[in-house]
């Protein structure tokens, strides 16, 4: 029998703050946000060949959303949104379109996984970058103390591997922090609060899902916890 697989949340990231647990124990925590989480489409094996629901969050700039974009939300009866993401589901984790997912969809203590943007450091050197260690600080060694060395070996190979550690670009790369500990969330402002570090910079959108390498709290809400919405009216004049 294969788990249920629920539907991940798209959040902001508001920046790092403490809390104290019962023991006084100081607890590093980031704060992420749910603004207007809401299923926007759904993916059905019969019509798509797999299950998955297409999440949007943020409020837009109208004029600056192109007009399938528009059409799209119309369509779907839901007011359009700044993001959008795809979260493949079980069958019978399928929600609604026009849901809006609150911040309790996750329970205290439950293991999750958030997958961010990392912040973009430019053209970076080797120390920083790879953590080299650098050149020592004497026997002859002058000007070039943070250089990374030698990048090959004699005239046998006589070339530079590819994938070779060198100076270059860092950041701006898809990463996933895995197994963080959810350790409270608000409902009521949208808030879930996970200990440690997530990817990114304050204010990036990051998606929180339940960790892949832990099994589900049996507190967990099934398939999800939600609000409902009425769908909205559509503003796209019918075809002539």
């Amino acid at each position: 029998m294969t788990a249920k697989r629920r539907t991940g949340v798209i959040a902001r990231k508001l920046g790092m703050t403490r809390v104290f647990a019962e023991d006084g124990a100081d607890v590093p925590v980031t704060v992420l946000k749910l603004d207007g989480c809401q299923v926007v489409a759904r993916r059905t094996k019969a019509k798509d060949g797999y299950t998955a629901v297409q999440l949007g969050a943020g409020r837009p700039k109208v004029k600056r959303l192109s007009k399938a974009e528009r059409g799209h939300f119309a369509k779907q009866g839901v007011e359009p949104k700044r993001w959008l993401a795809e979260f493949r589901v079980s069958e019978d984790a399928l929600l609604d379109v026009g849901d809006e997912i609150q911040a309790d969809h996750f329970v205290v203590g439950q293991a999750v996984d958030v997958q961010g943007v990392t912040i973009g450091r430019g053209f970076t050197g080797v120390l920083k970058r790879w953590n080299f260690a650098g050149l020592e600080a004497s026997h002859g060694v002058s000007v070039s103390h943070r250089s990374h060395g030698s990048t090959g070996q004699r005239q046998d190979p006589g070339k530079v591997f590819k994938g070779k550690k060198m100076a270059g670009h860092y950041g701006v790369e898809n990463v996933s922090t895995q197994n963080l500990r959810v350790i409270g969330t608000d409902p009521d402002q949208g808030l879930v609060l996970v200990r440690g570090a997530v990817p990114g910079h304050k204010g990036g959108i990051v998606r929180i899902t339940d960790a892949a390498k832990r099994v589900l709290p049996k507190e967990a809400p099934l398939p999800g916890k939600v609000k409902k919405h009425a769908p909205v009216a559509s503003e796209e004049k019918p075809a002539s």
